[in-house]
């Protein structure tokens, strides 16, 4: 049957995401731990839903003890091979463990960190719009998505008619 094997050997494919996985989640452990030991802010651990209706997942998030400075959040689900990275109030980025993934989740850390992300409700004829902007020394990220009327309400009782740039972390002494 020409040059065709009869059976075709499976690839190692999941033994190399998963170390890659691996990869990820030790860069994530090890930026929040050097984030926590550099600026002023507290660390929490709790398990919470992804999403609505989603699975319930390891989230550590650091709060800075400045309200005017945003959180930031890295989610890590069990049963896929991505980490989730959550700043300020929405922006969310899934990174799926290459060593591309292990960059741009630095590189968007310290952006927020150094105060590069601003955020704003905004309406439009069909509804109201989040949009996120992050910038950085080597970033630029702007993002739109539709948000529905409760969480435009809630957003902009809470200020975020107009554009909210989230201050720059406080470093520790």
């Amino acid at each position: 049957m020409g040059d065709f094997p009869s059976r075709v050997e499976p690839q190692p494919v999941t033994v190399v995401e998963s170390e890659r996985f691996q990869e990820l989640v030790a860069a994530a452990e090890a930026l929040l731990d050097e984030l926590a030991g550099r600026y002023v802010v507290e660390r929490r651990e709790t398990k919470e839903p992804l999403g609505e209706g989603d699975e319930v997942v390891r989230t550590v998030r650091l709060m800075p003890h400045s309200p005017a400075a945003g959180p930031l959040a890295i989610c890590f689900p069990d049963t896929s091979a991505r980490i989730v990275l959550r700043l300020g109030r929405w922006f969310e980025q899934s990174l799926p463990g290459y060593q591309d993934d292990i960059d741009e989740l630095r590189k968007l850390a310290v952006a927020h960190v150094e105060g590069g992300l601003w955020e704003r409700i905004r309406r439009g004829l069909s509804g109201s719009w989040l949009e996120t902007r992050l910038i950085g020394p080597e970033i630029t990220v702007s993002r739109e998505a539709p948000v529905d009327a409760v969480e435009a309400r809630a957003a902009r009782r809470e200020g975020f008619a107009m554009p909210v740039q989230w201050s720059p972390w406080t470093r520790r002494a």
